[in-house]
């Protein structure tokens, strides 16, 4: 597919390490211009995950900035990437991609990109 979307590997890779470092808990983070930032889950849930206080601020405020959060990124600690009901309630409204990272105890199983409307745009296994 020619207009696939991308992450770059090293990106990917420092969202993989959170989720294996949150296990058994979600992580949680963002993706603007060329890094990863990574939030703190308020929610402190296997199921479910918020980002709030100063992080939330500065995920919103980076899009009047120049490097605008792209992808909104958690993990999903049955293994499964997927959105979910939850996810779909906390989507927010950010103009964001969706990134799903599913997570186990024996590690990475598989993460799938979602567009503003949810619609599956790449999967990696």
């Amino acid at each position: 597919m020619a207009d696939e979307p991308r992450i770059p590997e090293a990106l990917l890779a420092e969202i993989y390490a959170h989720a294996r470092e949150a296990f058994p808990l979600e992580c949680c983070g963002y993706i603007a211009g060329d890094r990863v930032v990574r939030c703190t889950n308020l929610d402190a849930s296997p199921t479910s995950f918020a980002i709030g206080g100063r992080e939330l601020f500065d995920f919103a405020r980076s899009f009047d900035g120049p490097a605008p959060a792209c992808v909104l990124y958690h993990s999903h600690t049955n293994g499964r990437a997927y959105i979910s009901a939850t996810d779909r309630a906390q989507a927010g409204g950010y103009p964001v991609q969706q990134l799903v990272v599913g997570v186990t105890a024996e590690g990475i199983t598989e993460a799938a990109l979602f567009d503003e409307g949810f619609v599956e745009l790449a999967r990696w296994c």
